[in-house]
């Protein structure tokens, strides 16, 4: 089991610009390789989190709670939050704010031997980095930059450093960086 933080970003390190807008992404529509990747990343995925941005960015752009069959998710979700959202029909949701550790011991145990996939966003990925519980971080990045926008990691992450553990090219859209979370000179395990 694994906890994995799997994101898009531009090269200047942002998922999303200043409006919460992904459309510098979906310009670039189906890119070979991209969903056969995403494919197999989610085949080993037993459970998810997400913060309240990205639930609600969700919820808005995909207009789930007029077509909550559209959920895109077959795990149970943790969405980190301090407000009270609504729930998609028949998702798997669980709402929870506070301490990432306690609430990482949950989510691990529901999957069941499968990874925890944080979808985002980037402060709540650093919160399970800051409690060590982040293990990979899985970006594939785009050929533009935003300038401003919501960043990848909101962390200083320099000593240990990451470990770059794959490097993979999609068409000439996208290269795939996977980065193994060092603990103490060794990954965290």
């Amino acid at each position: 089991m694994a906890t994995q933080y799997y994101t898009a970003t531009s090269i200047d390190g942002y998922i999303a610009d200043e409006d919460d807008s992904l459309e510098w992404l979906f310009q670039f529509g189906d890119v070979e390789g991209v969903d056969e990747d995403y494919s197999r990343f989610v085949e080993d995925v037993g459970a998810a989190a997400m913060g309240s941005t990205t639930y609600e960015w969700l919820l808005e752009h995909e207009d789930l709670r007029e077509r909550p069959d559209e959920w895109p998710y077959d795990v149970p979700v943790w969405v980190f939050t301090s407000r009270d959202l609504p729930a998609v029909d028949g998702a798997d949701l669980r709402f929870v704010q506070g301490d990432v550790a306690p609430v990482h011991a949950d989510m691990a145990s529901a999957a069941d031997g499968g990874n925890v996939w944080l979808v985002g966003g980037g402060d709540l990925v650093g919160q399970f980095h800051d409690a060590a519980l982040l293990d990979e971080i899985i970006l594939s990045v785009a050929p533009v930059t935003l300038a401003s926008g919501a960043p990848v990691l909101p962390r200083q992450i320099t000593d240990p450093p990451l470990k770059l553990v794959d490097v993979d090219q999609y068409g000439d859209v996208f290269a795939a960086l996977t980065y193994e979370v060092q603990r103490d000179g060794a990954a965290h395990e």
